[in-house]
């Protein structure tokens, strides 16, 4: 049965009560404290307080202290005034029972009433959120909207504008062939017009002379000197047909490998039938944006502007739509080398090269260029033997090129053990 505490202490003013309770040597974390606007109860085993209250007070408003081994409450009067004692009359103890559980009950539905209003409370907020939520992902849709659509834009027009280009191409590559044919035809006509000329003059001489001929044998015939030799006519005018070997290389023909230079030709016009539209990923794309030599551009483009990865990706979509055209895999070895994938830059340097062959002259710039990427990214790797190779092979095809012997050379100083020049 637990101690009835009697030795606490209380004072009022007219709004508030003041009540100090001992703990008695408890620990304040085992007091239990209970009150309502009637009824006050502080449970810390073996002790009990409990009290009935004079008059009714505002639990919402009071409050209670733990420390210094005492509890202290201020409770606010529901009514001003002074009470004339802290405790209602003497009551039984069935009376303070019924009391007791009354009061339980009444903490109980205030309980449930604060449960039931918190959880309000939190779906209120929850929806709240919720729609903060939906507000900002429809920003955030309409933002990636727009983005997508100026992007599409910016396609539509760059890809116009290459249309544009293409077709004033086209319209000053006819008005050169149109020239040139107009050209031609016209020396073809003062040549046929010369032509005319000579074959007029030489029948005029050739008339003149038997004319002269004649005239002379007649006043002569009876002449004692007279000499039967006659001069013969000048010879018609002729034309000789010339015919060059014709040169798709700008080389001369004693420097060229004709079966390498035509298999080389063979190979590129290959490559460009070798287009593959047929990929299921690629059926969003639209027509001209099919086009591998469209996408290189873009790609071009991109690289120029520092996008490295968006230029990666249209190159990706050209080596899918046709994987034989060597620049793709050599543009896209630069870009990787931008971003140091240095694995992926020898990859594409290495295949690039395996489709510029055979080695003819009208594809040295694109080895040369890949033999410089793979040597970068090996020498990035720290395989600077590897490396040293690829610059010799490229000297190789461009000896007097000053740049890529003083790498060389800086390339030769790190594997002696001796630190290039600065």
């Amino acid at each position: 049965m637990p101690l009835q505490v009697r030795d606490y202490t209380w004072d009022q003013v007219e709004s508030q009560l003041f009540i100090t309770v001992p703990l008695k040597g408890v620990t304040a974390g085992k007091a239990d404290i209970f009150c309502i606007e009637d009824y006050l109860k502080v449970n810390f085993p073996p002790f009990l307080f409990e009290v009935m209250l004079f008059a009714s007070i505002d639990e919402s408003k009071s409050s209670a202290k733990v420390g210094n081994d005492v509890v202290t409450f201020t409770l606010c009067k529901k009514e001003l005034g002074m009470w004339e004692q802290l405790t209602t009359t003497e009551v039984s103890k069935e009376k303070l029972q019924k009391r007791r559980e009354k009061a339980v009950l009444a903490a109980q539905e205030k309980a449930q009433e604060a449960a039931k209003e918190k959880a309000v409370k939190k779906r209120e907020n929850e929806k709240y959120s919720l729609e903060k939520m939906m507000k900002i992902e429809e920003y955030n849709r309409k933002q990636i909207e727009e983005m997508k659509e100026q992007e599409r834009s910016k396609a539509t027009e760059e890809l116009e504008q290459w249309k544009q280009q293409k077709h004033e191409e086209e319209k000053l590559k006819r008005k050169e062939e149109l020239k040139h044919a107009k050209q031609k035809i016209e020396t073809e006509k003062r040549r046929m017009k010369k032509k005319e000329e000579t074959k007029i003059q030489n029948s005029d001489s050739r008339t003149s002379n038997k004319h002269s001929v004649k005239q002379g044998i007649t006043a002569n015939m009876f002449a004692e000197n007279y000499n039967d030799k006659i001069i013969p006519a000048p010879r018609s005018a002729g034309n000789i047909q010339i015919q060059f070997t014709p040169r798709v290389f700008p080389t001369a023909l004693r420097e060229s490998l004709i079966p390498e230079e035509e298999e080389w030709l063979r190979k590129q016009a290959e490559a460009r039938r070798a287009q593959n539209a047929n990929i299921p990923d690629l059926k969003d794309l639209k027509e001209e944006e099919r086009n591998p030599d469209w996408l290189k551009d873009k790609g071009n483009k991109l690289f120029a502007s520092g996008d490295y990865l968006a230029a990666i990706n249209a190159y990706n979509l050209g080596i899918q739509l046709n994987n034989k055209l060597p620049a793709l895999y050599l543009n896209r070895a630069a870009s990787h080398l931008k971003l140091r994938n240095l694995h992926k830059a020898i990859e594409d340097s290495s295949k690039a090269l395996d489709l510029l062959t055979p080695a003819v002259p009208d594809n040295a710039s694109s080895r040369l260029k890949a033999h410089v990427r793979r040597g970068a990214a090996l020498c990035e790797l720290e395989l600077y033997v590897e490396g040293l190779q690829d610059y010799e092979a490229a000297l190789k095809i461009d000896p007097s090129n000053k740049t890529i012997q003083d790498d060389a050379e800086k390339i030769r100083q790190v594997i002696q053990g001796t630190p290039p020049d600065p």
